[in-house]
């Protein structure tokens, strides 16, 4: 039914370092402190860029390998000759506690995806099992008290979704303010400007510390669900991100509809929620405070939309210089990114490589949304001629960052399971079972990708009655998305238009 491929070329990467200067200067996050206008870092002048990377994980490359035990090591074994009767193996033994920096990407997890190396992979999916999380807590029951919320208390949470013994404790819940869309939509009973539950902070234990080799902060969030969030990322366009205000940067241009889900708050109620982006910055802020004699990491991880706000907020916190320890350390940022769009242009791909944001997104070759935004005007569309002749419109080509692993599979009787996050775990835990990860598929997040339909389309039915005119709405939609293809476009058209 589906099939892993593997490809010989291996990556080339440089590992990026920065400057030690900084100043702080105070703002309105209280405890953040941004830098001084002139203080950013930058990438030292031995190094170079990173160029893209794409990695197919291959169904060979993964055999005959021990996967790490409960006390997270990894032996290897290398045969000197295959061909021998009595064979001599040497073996050696990483363990998480010594690999980590590797691990988060600090060589670009150069030599570790192909083959795919089982730290890596064992890290992949406990990410991946976080980002889950945060979509088997989400109440989408429209007659629950904790509708459109976290189900669950925060000491609970975990052990609500059974990863009692995961080793991270929840320090804070995260909401997100969809932007206002009722100069479109009028007349609907539905409060559009209300915030969501849309993932949530964590931080490893002393235990784990043990363990990891460091203190984790990790933020996880969810991919896109309430008809607010998918309408707001149809009309879309590329925008300056503009998160500093001492360094504006006004060619680093991301997606507004993921930045509006980003920075917009509850401001015109008195008691309202703060921005997605303070909440977050404050507690990043507050726990990098806390823990800022030890080793520290912070592990940003999202499906589908909760991707690219993953991809924002690691920016935002080296833009900002958040990760900054002293003046000589910084606690890593890294991305894992599970069927995630593209978020910005090309300078914003190149500042975030400046400022050393480690990406490793993990797509499926058919997930329309990797696709997206950006399907004809993007990385690969910008050059003529082996690069001598640039089109104009390059600077509002999307870009993809980071490194890719990609993975394969596709099943006919099931359509959605190319953008399902359980298929995605599901193959990286099994990738000789592909047939039955999919078919297994059906329930947990796929399960609640059907309830977020029956959600939608019952929802769309108020918000699209009150629509005096549906031609002038049609041509606000259409006239963005010609410009901008959003996420989750495929499948929001079909399940908010039908």
């Amino acid at each position: 039914m589906a099939s892993i491929t593997q490809l010989p070329n291996k990556t080339s990467m440089n590992h990026i370092t920065f400057s030690q200067t900084f100043n702080s200067k105070t703002h309105p996050f209280g405890q953040v402190s941004l830098p001084m206008k002139n203080d950013f870092f930058s990438s030292s002048s031995s190094s170079s860029s990173c160029c893209k990377s794409s990695i197919v994980a291959s169904n060979s490359a993964l055999l005959g390998i021990t996967l790490p035990n409960n006390n997270n090591t990894y032996t290897s074994t290398i045969s000197t000759s295959t061909f021998s009767k009595h064979i001599h193996k040497t073996t050696t033994t990483k363990t998480l506690s010594n690999f980590w920096r590797e691990v988060q990407g600090c060589n670009n997890w150069e030599n570790l995806l192909d083959p795919l190396h089982p730290l890596l992979r064992q890290e992949i999916i406990r990410y991946g099992e976080f980002v889950k999380a945060s979509y088997k807590a989400f109440d989408l029951d429209q007659n629950s008290k904790r509708y459109l919320n976290c189900k669950y208390g925060k000491k609970n949470m975990f052990k609500e979704v059974g990863m009692e013994n995961c080793g991270y404790e929840v320090t804070k819940y995260i909401y997100a303010t969809p932007p206002n869309i009722t100069n479109i939509i009028e007349n609907n009973n539905i409060n559009n400007n209300s915030g969501r539950w849309i993932g949530y902070v964590a931080v490893s234990t002393d235990e784990s510390f043990k363990k990891l080799g460091r203190r984790d902060i990790i933020v996880t969030f969810r991919g896109t669900v309430t008809h607010q969030e998918w309408i707001s990322n149809l009309m879309s366009s590329l925008t300056p991100a503009n998160l500093d205000p001492h360094n504006p940067l006004p060619q680093v241009k991301v997606e507004s509809g993921f930045l509006s889900l980003y920075t917009s708050d509850e401001s015109s109620s008195k008691f309202g929620l703060r921005s997605c982006r303070e909440q977050l910055l404050n507690e990043v802020s507050r726990l990098m405070k806390k823990y800022k004699g030890e080793n520290i990491s912070i592990s940003l991880a999202g499906h589908s939309m909760g991707s690219a706000l993953a991809l924002l907020l690691a920016y935002d916190i080296t833009e900002l210089g958040l990760n900054k320890k002293n003046k000589q350390d910084f606690a890593s940022v890294s991305v894992f990114s599970f069927g995630g769009p593209r978020v910005g242009n090309l300078e914003f791909k190149k500042r975030c490589e400046e400022l050393g944001v480690k990406v490793l997104r993990i797509t499926n070759v058919n997930d329309p949304i990797t696709k997206l935004p950006g399907v004809l005007f993007n990385e690969n569309f910008r050059v003529l001629l082996g690069g001598r002749y640039e089109f104009p419109w390059s600077c509002s080509c999307y870009a993809h960052v980071g490194v890719e692993l990609v993975l394969d599979f596709f099943n006919v009787q099931n359509p959605s399971c190319v953008h399902d996050l359980d298929t995605y775990i599901g193959l990286l835990r099994c990738p000789k079972n592909i047939d039955l990860v999919i078919s297994q598929s059906d329930d947990g997040v796929n399960y609640l990708f059907e309830k977020a339909k029956e959600f939608l389309l019952s929802s769309s039915l108020q918000v699209f009655g009150g629509v005096n005119n549906h031609n002038h709405f049609l041509s606000e939609v259409s006239t963005d998305l010609l410009c901008s293809w959003s996420d989750e476009l495929l499948f929001g058209l079909v399940l908010l238009l039908l």
